[in-house]
């Protein structure tokens, strides 16, 4: 065999390696021993055996997310491209709707948080349409396989361990369970260790539900907003402090302008003098 042919194949067996590693970075033959010690420290951090037997019970690998987590493409949308496309005249229409439908709940919720309705309205509309498109991928199956993959081991099992404790609280049970491929879940998109930290219950049920109920969905993301240090009363635009709170909703520059925008113009403020895409 000549030198070229051994480089040759080298390099196609290079490749291949890449591109499986790309898949998975663990051969999903070891999930099902992994799940098992996954079962036995949720124990040992104090999660009840039972939330944590039901919630584990038929999980499985799931391949599609580990290629969803793969082909994320970087954000190459300006400002200018991905408002006008985002912020369109029924999610205005809608979002003006909802203010005036939830005028009592917001008004609460800005009296507790500090946080105005359009700002939340605008992240709704945003996230999920005011929910319409949650996404219906399981949950627990997809922040268990993240977990189990190597590039973001760590804080994939905080959140799997953390939807183990919203199945444990009550606040949701493991089938009700549905969301983005990436583990969010609800009408404004928490992933489970914001669920646990900053999800409450604002309607009175006895369980915090951002799937199902508009008033904890709305309350559940001022409460979030407030503890990443919005300001009551303060501007929400470009080099404001509450914009700073906005990027670490979503850490997208592109994404947190659109939110201001959409949030201005759902006020009724002079976007333009906002200097919103500035």
């Amino acid at each position: 065999m000549s030198a070229l042919m051994r480089l040759s194949i080298l390099a196609v067996s290079l490749t291949m390696a890449g591109e499986a590693f790309a898949a998975t970075c663990r051969d999903p033959a070891g999930f099902e021993k992994w799940l098992g010690d996954v079962r036995q420290e949720a124990i040992q951090r104090g999660i009840s055996a039972n939330a944590v037997d039901t919630s584990l019970a038929g999980v499985t690998f799931d391949p599609n997310v580990i290629r969803k987590d793969r082909g994320q493409g970087v954000f190459k949308q300006s400002f200018e491209q991905f408002a006008g496309r985002m912020v369109s005249s029924y999610r205005l229409k809608t979002g003006s709707a909802l203010l005036r439908k939830h005028a009592g709940t917001l008004a609460r919720i800005e009296q507790q948080f500090g946080v105005p309705g359009p700002v939340l309205v605008a992240i709704w509309g945003l996230e999920s349409d005011f929910g319409a498109v949650k996404g219906n991928m399981a949950t627990i199956r997809s922040v268990a396989t993240l977990a189990y993959d190597c590039r973001r081991t760590e804080m994939f099992q905080s959140h799997l361990f953390d939807a183990l404790r919203i199945v444990e609280r009550g606040d949701l049970s493991p089938g009700e369970m549905r969301g983005a491929w990436a583990g969010e879940l609800g009408q404004t998109q928490f992933m489970p260790s914001s669920y646990v930290k900053y999800a409450i219950d604002f309607d009175g049920d006895g369980r915090a539900d951002l799937l199902h109920s508009p008033a904890d969905v709305l309350a559940s993301t001022a409460n979030y907003l407030k503890g990443h240090g919005w300001v009551r009363g303060a501007d929400w635009s470009p080099g404001s402090p509450n914009f700073e709170a906005l990027k670490q909703w979503n850490k997208s520059q592109v994404y947190s302008q659109t939110v201001a925008y959409f949030a201005s113009k759902l006020a009724g403020r002079d976007t333009s003098a906002d200097n919103i895409g500035q």
